[in-house]
């Protein structure tokens, strides 16, 4: 028993408490960022089927098609590319 009330009573320190709550401070916020980008890259890759959908239809043309894609994007050379 004083062996655990030892480890308690480390575990309760000042220091340790900050370094746990940073830790899971940390966690949490790496969790959160990464559920943030699958949430984006799965809208992304939902939205260019829709768009893929409307051109084989041919309810869009291709070239508003890509248009749209491109639309939102920082860097003009990747309209060029497309």
């Amino acid at each position: 028993m004083v062996i655990l009330a030892d480890a308690v009573s480390r575990l309760l320190s000042v220091p340790t408490v900050i370094f746990v709550i940073g830790g899971t401070i940390a966690i949490v916020a790496i969790l959160f960022g990464s559920i943030t980008k699958i949430i984006v890259s799965r809208t992304k890759e939902r939205t260019r089927r829709e768009i893929a959908a409307y051109v084989a239809e041919g309810s869009i043309d291709p070239d508003k098609a890509v248009a749209l894609l491109n639309a939102g994007q920082k860097n003009d050379d990747v309209c060029k590319k497309a």
